[in-house]
């Protein structure tokens, strides 16, 4: 794998911007704070071919034809991430090890590492979503944006907070957002709670009936993404019964919103009377959903089962495993379903004219693999690929990115790498981060094997 020896310092904040900035710049390039605003810029659509792939592809396993870079390594817990028309990439850094909340990449000379790299904002974001003027960061508690200007990586002054006040305990606390172009944000506002029981993962514990979450959290709503300042009170429920949707996804060519839910836990190991351990292994479905306004998904009373292709009654709420019942019988049905306790965790529209045509309008899914399978092991930490057909999915789903774990035995405790959020970059290439052992991966097409 390409290394390069690098030095740390810290600039001054900009404006008033309190919060520290990290530079990271290779010691052969021009660094510090004049850096990020110097004229250099590549060219916006530089062909696959100039991208200097790694030997190996930074650890993972590609289709025939697609090889990968590693952008920026060991940064950080990295969520999400956009990239801009011009090229530079922000992530989200779940974390406060370098001091900032998001991290800001270019590439100076086209081979797809960042030769500059720069921490910015308050620390532990998760979402993030980049426009030509602004770039919106999710927090606990919030959603920020900072105006971007011109060829500058980084923003000037100080972040507005768009929306404030929001749920920020219990189990799905972190904030993503997708914008729709027509002056729309939409927030996934995670459950406090698995299933909204009497006591939280507790064996044997009933649900609270009616869930007093509901009108609140385990939904989407619907915000002004060009108002400052709003409360939860100046939002719309858009869609609710919604676990927790970390890959949520706009997408521009169908006109609507998209997201894979992570499902459920538990179900074994809580109700042992109705589900086998392998039960709990595969169920419920992590489902892939188009989210439309009114949706009620079905959370906490209802899960999907993918091997019955039903909505089936919770067993907190009076279910068995068997029984659908009135209450889960007019609840969303899945686009398609994914096995249970993957953790879905970004989803991506590919748009690009890089990749072979067949991935074109196509849907990348990232896992990040989850932990409530025992007895047996943990699956997931991939990336996936789901064809469409028109408004649908097309003949269900393939394994496109693997091999994130690296000689893991027991995983998620001793991964490498999980694969957790997806970009796509100007000239159709893919981004991926990992916020296990922080690596950026760009992958391109070639046409060439390695």
């Amino acid at each position: 794998m390409h290394t390069t020896s690098c030095w740390h310092s810290r600039a001054r904040a900009l404006g008033s911007l309190a919060t520290c900035i990290t530079i990271v710049a290779c010691a052969d390039r021009a660094t510090g704070p004049e850096a990020l605003d110097a004229g250099t810029e590549v060219s916006l659509r530089s062909s696959a071919n100039r991208v200097e792939c790694d030997d190996g592809n930074g650890g993972i396993t590609l289709p025939p034809g697609f090889c990968a870079v590693v952008v920026a390594d060991q940064v950080g817990r990295a969520r999400h991430l956009g990239v801009t028309h011009k090229g530079d990439a922000y992530v989200a850094i779940g974390d406060a090890t370098h001091g900032g909340g998001v991290l800001a990449l270019r590439d100076r000379d086209g081979d797809g590492r960042a030769e500059t790299q720069a921490y910015f904002g308050e620390p532990n974001a998760n979402g993030i979503v980049v426009t030509k003027e602004f770039l919106y960061v999710g927090y606990r508690d919030r959603i920020e944006r900072w105006r971007l200007h011109s060829s500058e990586l980084l923003p000037r002054g100080t972040p507005e907070v768009v929306v404030g006040g929001l749920p920020s305990t219990g189990d799905h606390f972190r904030k993503n957002m997708q914008l729709d172009g027509r002056g729309n944000m939409y927030v996934n506002i995670g459950s406090a709670s698995n299933s909204c029981q009497v006591a939280n993962r507790v064996a044997q514990s009933p649900g609270v009936d009616p869930c007093p979450e509901l009108p609140v959290r385990a939904g989407v709503w619907r915000f002004d993404a060009n108002r400052t300042g709003q409360t939860p009170a100046d939002g719309i429920r858009f869609a609710t019964g919604l676990r927790n949707m970390e890959a949520l996804r706009w997408d521009a060519t169908r006109g609507a919103l998209f997201g894979v839910q992570h499902g459920r836990d538990h179900l074994n190991d809580h109700w042992p009377q109705f589900y086998t351990p392998q039960d709990g292994a595969d169920l419920p479905s992590e489902e892939f959903i188009r989210i439309d306004a009114g949706d009620d998904n079905g959370w906490p009373y209802c899960y999907h089962d993918w091997k019955k292709g039903l909505k089936l009654l919770a067993p907190e709420y009076g279910g068995d495993g068997t029984i659908v019942g009135p209450r889960c019988a007019d609840k969303e049905i899945p686009l398609l379903a994914f096995p249970g306790h993957w953790a879905p965790n970004d989803l991506l529209f590919y748009a690009g004219r890089q990749f072979p045509s067949r991935f074109t309008r196509g849907a990348f899914v990232a896992f990040h693999g989850g932990f409530d399978r025992a007895p047996l092991p943990n699956e997931g930490f991939n990336v996936v690929f789901v064809p469409f057909a028109g408004q649908t999915p097309a003949g269900g789903w393939e394994v496109f990115a693997d091999g994130f774990i690296g000689n893991s035995t027991n995983p998620p405790a001793d991964a490498e790498h999980r694969p957790m959020g997806l970009a796509e970059g100007p000239d159709g290439s893919m981004y991926i981060s990992d916020d296990d052992g922080g690596r950026i991966w760009r992958v391109v097409f070639s046409g060439r094997d390695r």
